[in-house]
């Protein structure tokens, strides 16, 4: 049985539990946090995504004082359009339409107040570059139905076999860097 750390998770996304379970930081308590998450007028994605984190954890922390509250946001960037979830199927063949031959950057922004209301915040971008989609690659992963409930795409589906190259944190992608998610943590004695 693994043991639990000395945190309480500020989001309920399947994919950021599983992968603090990888390696073993199985949070004490998992609480999303429930804020707008509109974009400000302007707003460029880097500033957003920074603001978003820290807006969970912060939001986190109020309801839970003198506890290390972990957040975490991330968002898929095509040239200076920040992609939010498709409602329907014909959004997400957009998406798939605006990914298709081109570079695009995943920017995931971690987040951690401590119990004294320390704020460490780390910010990874990973730019990723997708093969020429055909429209029958397009229709398939529309149909699978993987991107409903998160931003773009999921990297661990069948989508990773459309990627040609990636330079930065695959966990990143997915949705919690792990390598700057533990240094924070541990840096904080956790």
């Amino acid at each position: 049985m693994m043991m639990s750390k000395d945190y309480i998770l500020a989001s309920g996304s399947p994919q950021r539990i599983a992968l603090l379970r990888q390696v073993c930081y199985e949070p004490k308590e998992i609480l999303p946090a429930d804020i707008c998450e509109d974009c400000l007028p302007y707003e460029k994605a880097l500033p957003y995504v920074r603001r978003m984190a820290l807006s969970k954890a912060k939001h986190v922390a109020e309801l839970r004082k003198d506890e290390n509250v972990l957040a975490c946001d991330t968002v898929v960037v095509v040239g200076r359009t920040i992609l939010h979830k498709s409602k329907n199927a014909e959004q997400q063949r957009k998406v798939m339409q605006m990914l298709s031959g081109k570079t695009h950057r995943v920017i995931s922004s971690v987040c951690l107040i401590n119990k004294q209301g320390k704020i460490s915040q780390r910010t990874v971008s990973t730019k990723i570059t997708m093969k020429v989609l055909t429209l029958q690659e397009i229709e398939d992963y529309v149909t699978s139905g993987e991107w409903q409930g998160v931003c773009g795409y999921k990297i661990e589906g069948r989508l990773a076999g459309y990627v040609k190259r990636m330079v930065g944190s695959y966990s990143g992608v997915v949705g919690l860097p792990l390598y700057d998610t533990l240094n924070i943590l541990k840096g904080e004695g956790i």
